[in-house]
């Protein structure tokens, strides 16, 4: 005799987990991972620092998105968390004032840690493949690596990967330089 089946994930089972944690709905599971480190959290907040004066604020940079830190995302029956995610702000003129997003966004960026690292791999790249998100990146501060994705059909074409003390022009947003070791807290 099998195991009963177990009933999909709901949003009522996010919101009953503890609040020192992420919870996620992906395929149907329910996933909770602790809080960041402080290099995880460093890398993302130096990350949001370099974009957002040029492409949010237009600032040195294009302008036109959202980038947003952490937002919840509600993709179909999933229910995502990227540390970053952007916006072009003609598919999204404004914010909504929910607490969620459920329109996908164009870019996203992970920055994984041991805990997270095939959840953000092997579960979440194919939700946002099967969204039509164009950029994803990954980040690891534990081994200082940018790898740089575009959506090419329904796969994910790694288009770039670069590391310690590289200065990069990374897609979608090519139009300034990125110094990687201000995502490892260092300074040239």
């Amino acid at each position: 005799m099998g195991r009963p089946a177990r009933r999909p994930a709901r949003y009522e089972d996010l919101l009953r987990l503890p609040e020192n944690v992420v919870g996620e709905i992906l395929g149907g599971e329910l996933h909770a991972s602790p809080r960041p480190s402080v290099r995880h959290a460093l890398a993302a907040s130096s990350l949001t620092d370099e974009l957002l004066g040029p492409f949010q604020k237009g600032r040195g940079g294009p302008g036109g998105w959202w980038i947003l830190a952490e937002s919840e995302l509600h993709l179909g029956d999933d229910v995502l968390v990227p540390d970053l995610g952007g916006w072009r702000r003609e598919r999204l003129p404004t914010l909504p004032d929910e607490a969620a997003l459920t329109t996908a966004p164009d870019w996203v960026c992970e920055v994984i840690s041991p805990s997270t690292s095939r959840i953000d791999r092997v579960k979440k790249l194919p939700i946002y493949s099967r969204e039509s998100v164009a950029h994803a990146w990954i980040v690891d501060p534990s081994v200082r690596t940018l790898e740089v994705f575009r959506r090419e059909g329904s796969e994910w074409l790694l288009i770039l990967a670069a590391s310690d003390d590289d200065v990069v022009r990374a897609a979608p947003f090519e139009a300034v330089e990125i110094d990687l070791l201000a995502l490892w807290g260092e300074t040239r």
